[in-house]
């Protein structure tokens, strides 16, 4: 089952770290973010996972909740979160379940030769367990700004209702 913008996410349940289970059903009540990136300890994903880090205050007072998602394994997940200090979990979609269901799998072509490879990505899951945003294909610089600014829009338009 695929996600739709507008729509509650479909069923589906990952390991994080910490020991951490994360479903469609977990996190009803708060404003995920779930950020999706090729591969642990990668230039690209350091710096982003560095920049989520360092907003982490911000999107904990907007009532938000981040987690990166990747094909790597837990222990990867745990090396790459000690090392960069991550104060949030990373979920191991070793079996590319959650990479499939959000659509992030793409062909890429790589020293020439076609490869499958997850597409820098980011969703947006309101409290209500709704996909409100998402960003595909993005750039770092800048990203997690404009998802904290999301974020927080969200926060006035639920506050409001």
């Amino acid at each position: 089952m695929a996600i739709v913008l507008n729509k509650h996410l479909p069923e589906f349940e990952a390991n994080a770290t910490g020991g951490i289970k994360v479903t469609h059903q977990s996190h009803v009540g708060q404003t995920v973010i779930l950020y999706f990136y090729p591969k642990d300890n990668t230039p690209g994903c350091t710096t982003e996972a560095m920049q989520f880090r360092d907003k982490f205050k911000d999107f904990t007072k907007a009532g938000a909740v981040i987690f990166g998602v990747s094909r790597d394994n837990m222990r990867s997940h745990d090396s790459f979160k000690e090392k960069l200090e991550l104060p949030f979990e990373l979920i191991a979609d070793t079996e590319e379940k959650m990479c499939h269901m959000f659509g992030v799998v793409k062909n890429k072509i790589m020293y020439g030769k076609k490869v499958k490879g997850i597409e820098r990505s980011t969703f947006l899951i309101g409290p209500d367990g709704v996909l409100k945003q998402e960003w595909r294909g993005l750039k770092v610089p800048g990203h997690v700004d404009e998802v904290l600014k999301a974020v927080k829009a969200l926060k006035k338009s639920t506050a409001a209702a």
